[in-house]
């Protein structure tokens, strides 16, 4: 039956209300990196609000399809004059010290998102990689600077030494204000079934602009997928959205529009977060991208919860070698040239994303290859990116797509689950 992964036990996950479903928002390092200010992030919260695209003959900002946070990333901080060492940017006392040449009134920014009717998040345990303080008090006097400021969400970084996620959570509950938790170890801090202090967790290392660092990112994800380890207030996460970024560093050649859809569309069926990067005051590219990260059918499977993030189910075994480069790295590696991924969504329904990465050939499911589909069931098929339906009472269905672009469907069986399984779930 389609329905047999419903009953994977979840994860256990952080008890503080937040990421019940994949957050969705903005933050700032892979458009600005260092160079940012408060102006520049108030002008981005302020951009997330403004409804200026038409979504379904309607009037709609980001805000309304449910980016909902504008993240600070690194650099708000005045580095290099505290501790020991010089390299700290907090005081002996454990507070840390804001550079206020660049945000000169944290709360006002805050205040801003909370007026626009959004959340604001921070980040910490790092300082462009130089600070290495360690004792309890700077996890607490950075806990109640995170709810003095009025910070609705926090990324812990995998750089500096304030590593302990259990205290992190602590600490923060501690303060009575609930935040949603990203641990950005980059891997190297991950889940079990029975402890997830966090709202969702990096799988991998930074993503760039380029197609070959999506794929590489979006692999990184496979394992938790298999491993059930990707559920509600506890998200696998291969790093934030590339879609409208370019130049910013060295390998950031941008995506075009076929491999755009790739990108947003497999971090939608794998129930990634959601977290742009684009310059939302830019009226060109935004219109550009509108029509992929505005489809709120696309958006719809990445929120739902129906007790499984599905996974992998089908690639070829032909190779396509992808080729990109980074800040420290040349790749090359093979890449399966043909991959199928699956999402359950409701009662009957599941989606199916098909990659084609190394060619223009046509695509074909055969609905008997995804998990669980029930046998001799046949479908509706809907292709989500179009909003169209493309076929009923089917038992395969060929889409063709162009290299690096995808098909994206949701496919609704003409079998119900029996009555007596219906009422386990």
């Amino acid at each position: 039956m389609l329905y047999i992964c419903l009953f994977i036990p979840f994860v256990v996950a952080i008890d503080n209300g937040l990421g019940i479903t994949p957050p969705m928002g903005w933050r700032s390092w892979n458009l600005y990196g260092r160079n940012v200010n408060q102006k520049l992030i108030m002008d981005q919260m302020t951009a997330l609000v403004t409804k200026k695209r038409m979504v379904n003959g309607k009037l709609m900002s980001l805000k309304d399809l449910g980016y909902t946070d504008v993240g600070l990333d690194d650099a708000w901080q005045k580095c290099g004059s505290y501790g020991p060492n010089k390299n700290s940017y907090h005081e002996e006392t454990g507070q840390p010290v804001v550079d206020k040449s660049v945000f000169p009134d944290m709360k006002q920014m805050t205040d801003h998102a909370h007026g626009l009717g959004i959340t604001a998040g921070w980040y910490h345990n790092n300082c462009i990689c130089r600070d290495h303080v360690t004792d309890e008090k700077y996890y607490e006097a950075d806990a109640k600077s995170i709810a003095d400021f009025g910070f609705d969400a926090v990324k812990f970084d995998g750089c500096g030494k304030q590593l302990d996620l259990d205290l992190w959570a602590k600490k923060l509950n501690d303060t009575g204000r609930p935040v949603l938790i990203e641990n950005c170890h980059w891997g190297g801090t991950t889940p079990t079934k029975d402890w997830c202090p966090w709202n969702y967790y990096r799988t991998s290392g930074d993503v760039r602009a380029n197609y070959g660092s999506v794929l590489k990112n979006l692999g990184s994800v496979t394992q938790w997928l298999e491993k059930g380890l990707t559920t509600p207030g506890c998200w696998a996460y291969p790093d934030m959205l590339e879609i409208g970024c370019k130049g910013r560093v060295k390998g950031d050649t941008g995506l075009s529009i076929e491999e755009t859809r790739t990108h947003f569309g497999s971090w939608a069926i794998v129930s990634s977060p959601l977290i742009l990067s684009h310059d939302m005051r830019n009226d060109t590219m935004t219109d550009i991208i509108w029509p992929i990260i505005a489809n709120n059918e696309v958006i719809a499977v990445n929120q739902a919860w129906y007790g499984s993030a599905g996974g992998v189910f089908k690639q070829s075994e032909q190779l396509a070698q992808v080729h990109f480069v980074n800040e420290t790295h040349d790749y090359n590696y093979g890449h399966p040239a043909h991959v199928y991924y699956y999402k359950p969504i409701k009662d009957n329904q599941v989606a199916v994303l098909m990659m084609n990465i190394a060619d223009d050939s046509p695509l074909k499911l055969n609905l008997a290859d995804i998990p669980g589909w029930p046998k001799d069931s046949k479908a509706h098929v809907r292709d989500i990116w179009n909003h169209q339906d493309v076929g009923t009472n089917a038992d395969s269905y060929t889409c063709n797509a162009k290299q690096r672009d995808c098909c994206f469907l949701v496919l609704t069986s003409d079998s119900q689950r029996p009555e007596k399984e219906r009422q386990l779930s």
